[in-house]
């Protein structure tokens, strides 16, 4: 049984809202299509005001950037790069190439190749989300991806100088000062300035992801995204402020964000909707924050850890974290998640800024069918196949020949007729007489 402290509010409106996103974002995607540079530039001066004599930072304009960032945040930006391509290392040595002779003479194997180009979105808006430039660059150079485009926009006219040390840190190959819908579609589609790539990857606000949606399949992309989640599951030795805390972490990311609590404490449940509201009087980020637990916040109570773990698979958020009295427990038993933190020595902000692991996950019930980003995201894996010993081509042309005919694929049982006749003798009823 689950009785709800705090409830979210409807927001019967949000479905008129994605369908005036929709159709922006399908307007500039059109037009981009058929102006390429021309229209980016156009839209850039629209949204952002930012009007550049050329887009894409040339080295020694990228020099003298990174020469703005004081030397701390240099030094921090590569400690946590330095995590992340760690991880990612890990990650790629996990995923193998291999071949195996599954019977006498028939070759199969198996490759992961990179691909060969893709595109980074770092987001500006309100926040220069720096971390994004590691997640998406760093991942990606590791995969082995030749060339990486990467994007973010000005932050009200100005250069995000921080968010341009990471991107040259992280190795991209060309780094844009442009954003939106358009850096989108000029990465997805290609202009006369801006190479198409393969894949795109990156977060960012309602028109970025949608038009990553919509551009899916002309270019791949790391997965569907919304906004940020962050769902805690406490017990009765959780700290109720930490909890507070912890909540109002992700919440400051949106006033869309959702922040739930489930718990076995009705009385941790309390003092943490006391705490939150005392927390966010003198909160700096309170304008996104408020608005994110008021209309998107709740705490559930359960009965038990193993309910709660149940009621947190069904929401299938993109940060669950465990503050409770034994948290791998969770690890054993939950399913749906994009990242779990276990324990209050660990918290969602140290996946999402310095701990190495991928910051781009799952959102909007994602989590039921796939992961984050990782290194595998920017692989293809293939498959190859050799046949070597005529006595096996024959028997799979045989049983080729059958199984194609049961589908009245004939064009496809002819080429294993042929190697039963090459190899075996037998004769072909329908081959041409000059053959």
């Amino acid at each position: 049984m689950v009785k709800y402290l705090k409830e979210a509010v409807s927001t019967v409106k949000a479905s008129g809202n994605l369908a005036s996103v929709s159709e922006t974002v399908a307007r500039v995607i059109a037009d981009v299509r058929e102006r390429g540079d021309a229209a980016v530039r156009e839209y850039s001066e629209k949204f952002d005001h930012w009007s550049p004599d050329s887009f894409r930072l040339g080295p020694e304009e990228i020099e003298e950037i990174v020469a703005r960032v004081p030397d701390q945040a240099i030094a921090d930006i590569k400690t946590v790069q330095a995590r992340v391509r760690t991880f990612a290392q890990y990650q790629l040595e996990s995923l193998k190439d291999f071949e195996v002779e599954t019977e006498p003479g028939v070759f199969l194997g198996q490759k992961n190749i990179p691909v060969r180009s893709s595109g980074a979105y770092v987001p500006g808006g309100r926040y220069p989300l720096v971390a994004s430039a590691h997640m998406t660059i760093v991942t990606a150079k590791v995969a082995g991806v030749e060339h990486v485009t990467a994007c973010t926009p000005p932050i009200r006219s100005e250069v995000p100088a921080a968010t341009v040390a990471a991107m040259h840190l992280a190795g991209a190959d060309e780094i844009f000062l442009l954003g939106g819908t358009q850096a989108i579609a000029a990465m997805a589609l290609g202009t006369e300035s801006i190479g198409k790539v393969d894949l795109l990857a990156g977060p960012g606000n309602a028109y970025v992801a949608e038009a990553k949606r919509q551009l899916f399949g002309t270019v791949g992309i790391d997965l569907f995204a919304g906004p940020t989640e962050i769902l805690i599951v406490a017990d009765e030795y959780a700290d109720p402020f930490v909890v507070a805390v912890d909540l109002l972490s992700q919440a400051e990311h949106g006033p869309d964000s959702p922040a739930v609590l489930i718990t076995t404490s009705e009385d941790l449940g309390r003092k943490v909707i006391a705490l939150v509201d005392e927390i966010l009087v003198d909160m700096p980020t309170a304008d996104f924050a408020g608005p994110a637990w008021r209309d998107h916040g709740q705490v559930a109570i359960v009965d038990d850890l193993p309910a709660a773990f149940q009621l947190a698979d069904n929401y299938a958020f993109e940060h669950v974290q465990i503050l409770t009295e034994n948290p791998r427990d969770a690890l054993k038993v939950m399913r749906n998640y994009g990242a779990l933190f276990l324990g209050e020595g660990t918290c969602v902000s140290y996946g999402d800024k310095v701990i190495g692991t991928n910051h781009t996950l799952p959102t909007r019930g994602a989590a039921n069918y796939t992961g984050g980003l990782w290194v595998g995201k920017y692989l293809k894996t293939v498959t190859y196949q050799e046949v070597t010993d005529k006595n096996a081509s024959v028997e799979l042309g045989e049983l080729c020949g059958r199984a194609s005919r049961v589908e009245f694929f004939e064009g496809h049982a002819r080429s294993g007729d042929v190697r039963v006749h090459k190899y075996a003798g037998v004769p072909l009823s329908w081959a041409p007489s000059s053959v």
